[in-house]
């Protein structure tokens, strides 16, 4: 078993290139199903519940400082080629899909509630609601939710379990769909928003090393520069340090897009391996533990989950929504600001700014979606 740091990021690190190396050397068809980052979150996620590396103080700190500062490194480096025409230009879809994803994932509770009411009696549908507060922002929300309906801490307990497992069961999913999006977007009759095109500036010559040092450096000190300004810009129990952090280092990213910066070739092979290291970095937290403690809470997320899908593939077929777009705007409820735009550039890097957009929105309305769903669960509940 790992104990310390070093071994764990070597492990990191090997998985993360491991599978891109396979498909680059061997073109294993198993690839056209299941890209390589999909393999690396499932190969991570097992190693994690394995006990391969132990969950202590310094490892615990190493993924914290990790995903605080690759995150919006991979953010800035993802803007340096954004085409904000090409985002200005979906218009009103973006807000249509994310809406739609919202009536989906409401009714989604509701239902899932009528369905198990008879196995939650009394305050038991507390955690349902709380999880709702999560699922259309964040832990923030659903902490918000929790005090906001008197919630005790053991019920608190059920809902951050039942978020933590579901979610990653659904990261695993919107991942892997990414190569069904051209079947999907015939059926619905949609034009992909992945067609985009990003007005790239083209390299001033090949990618070296003394390129990927320079581009490595700046997008590690713009991740700690926008984490001190964070420190002395408002917050609050919707804007927190981490989202202004991501604010600042996307918008240091776009403004650099607009300068001879952009010309300098190795910008977009370091974000492709950062992007599948924080895969592997997040993967890494998975954790089982506690799981047969709260198996009704668990069906009862699969269980919204899977509903909220069949109902944003039909709003997708009614209102000829793409595939990138749904599963962008279903992560940016489920999932929160940090997993989004990881999605988002695993679909294309134009969508990047929509991912942290839509999981902003999602945060700020959280807390209200969570607590309309309280208001129904009691009611129904005849409390």
């Amino acid at each position: 078993m790992i104990h310390t740091v070093w071994p764990y990021l070597a492990v990191m690190l090997l998985a993360a290139g491991l599978f891109p190396a396979m498909e680059r050397r061997f073109g294993w068809r198993v690839f056209s199903v299941l890209p390589p980052i999909v393999f690396t979150y499932l190969f991570v996620t097992a190693l994690a519940v394995s006990g391969l590396w132990q969950v202590n103080d310094e490892i615990r700190a190493a993924q914290s400082m990790l995903t605080a500062h690759m995150v919006p490194a991979l953010l800035f480096l993802l803007m340096i080629n954004c085409d904000l025409r090409a985002i200005w230009r979906l218009g009103p879809r973006v807000l249509g899909v994310f809406t739609c994803a919202a009536i989906a994932l409401f009714i989604a509770f509701i239902a899932t509630f009528l369905l198990y009411r008879h196995w939650l009696p009394g305050n038991d549908w507390q955690p349902l609601a709380a999880l709702s507060g999560s699922w259309m922002g964040g832990t923030a929300n659903m902490i918000a939710v929790k005090q906001a309906i008197g919630m005790s801490d053991q019920h608190l307990a059920m809902s951050l379990l039942t978020d933590a497992l579901c979610y990653s069961m659904w990261v695993v999913v919107l991942f892997s769909v990414a190569r069904l999006a051209p079947a999907f977007n015939r059926w619905t009759g949609a034009k992909s928003s992945g067609d985009m095109e990003v007005a790239e500036t083209p390299a001033s010559g090949p990618t070296t090393y003394d390129s990927v040092l320079l581009w490595l450096g700046m997008a590690l000190a713009v991740a700690a520069l926008s984490g001190w300004l964070s420190g002395w810009l408002p917050v609050s129990s919707m804007v927190s340090g981490t989202t202004w952090t991501i604010l600042l280092a996307t918008a240091a990213g776009l403004v650099v897009a607009h300068t001879p910066l952009a010309r300098f070739p190795g910008a977009g092979t370091i974000s492709s391996a950062m992007l599948i290291s924080v895969v592997a970095i997040l993967a890494s937290q998975s954790n089982f533990h506690g799981i047969a403690a709260a198996p009704l809470y668990l069906l009862c997320g699969v269980t919204i989950i899977a509903i909220h899908a069949v109902l944003l593939i039909g709003f997708a077929k009614l209102f000829r929504f793409d595939l990138y777009l749904c599963g962008i705007s279903s992560l940016a409820q489920i999932g929160g600001v940090a997993a989004t735009p990881v999605l988002a550039a695993s679909y294309s890097r134009a969508l990047v700014p929509v991912g942290v957009l839509l999981a902003l929105l999602g945060y700020i309305l959280g807390t209200g979606f969570g607590l309309l769903v309280a208001t129904v669960m009691s009611a129904l509940a005849g409390q």
